[in-house]
């Protein structure tokens, strides 16, 4: 769930930042247009700022809440490992800090587990929910991509000072030497083996599951998540009849890879036309 990329993450458009004490962490949230509440959540060594490019078009009808989450950007690490339980927790809790009614959360990789995890475990607080580029199971990750995973730790700090996510961190974290620490807990988080099949198959919020075509898991494991949602399993009919129940959706973004999807407006534009049906 974590890869470095060329992307620019420059913000297009100017939020309201604020911090919300919840679980024993500081987290930290940037607001973004109004309307409908959507809670955006980015990928490993990433920061809310990812998202720049597509922002002002996810935000040009909903009041976007873009969150660091545990270590990442301006939220300061907390003396607990990252798991998707804890970080969905935190989100659950901030929804409740700022008095949010149902809002919808979109997650991607990283954040994409985070927003399965939400709404699997707070189903209560959430409207709909999009996972994009998270995956079933650990070992649908492409082999030499496992292999390269397997090397985030501290050592590879030395390596990242060119990428975008080193010089982000540099610039916006509390404290920026604790990168390497970072480094620690993501490469951590990936050696777990996981499989969250039942996890999906308990989730009752309409759900979007999306992919790159080039993502790091092949297109087939996205349809796989779909197929646990009682997608992909007959025709959908005239009227939409046969579609999932639970109004379950699958998107796979073409001409895109797992580096790019977070910042492609043809991904914002299948959000925001799943999140406004």
């Amino acid at each position: 769930m974590v890869g470095v990329t060329n992307t620019d993450w420059t913000a297009e458009t100017t939020g309201t930042g604020g911090y919300a004490d919840v679980n024993g962490i500081n987290l930290y949230y940037e607001t973004y247009g109004t309307g409908r509440p959507m809670i955006l959540l980015h990928g490993g060594l990433g920061s809310g700022e990812m998202f720049g490019p597509i922002l002002p078009q996810l935000a040009a009808a909903h009041q976007v809440i873009a969150v660091d989450l545990q270590g990442h950007g301006r939220t300061a690490d907390i003396d607990r490992p990252i798991t998707l339980d804890a970080m969905a927790a935190d989100i659950a809790a901030l929804i409740d800090h700022l008095g949010l009614d149902h809002p919808d959360v979109v997650g991607y990789s990283l954040g994409g587990g985070v927003a399965m995890h939400v709404a699997a475990n707070h189903p209560d607080k959430v409207r709909r929910m999009v996972m994009a580029s998270a995956f079933l199971k650990t070992e649908a990750v492409y082999p030499d991509l496992r292999a390269q995973q397997g090397q985030v730790n501290a050592a590879a700090a030395a390596f990242m000072v060119d990428t975008p996510m080193y010089q982000l961190y540099q610039k916006v974290a509390p404290r920026p030497e604790d990168f390497p620490r970072l480094l620690d807990k993501v490469g951590a988080f990936m050696a777990n083996e996981f499989d969250f099949t039942e996890k999906v198959r308990s989730l009752t919020v309409p759900t979007m599951v999306a992919g790159a075509d080039a993502d790091q898991v092949p297109p087939s494991e996205f349809m796989r998540i779909f197929e646990l949602l009682d997608g992909g399993h007959r025709d959908g009919g005239w009227m939409g009849e046969g579609r999932p129940q639970g109004g379950h959706a699958l998107a796979i973004v073409p001409g895109v890879t797992h580096y790019s999807l977070f910042s492609s407006p043809l991904f914002a534009t299948m959000v925001l036309s799943f999140l406004d049906d």
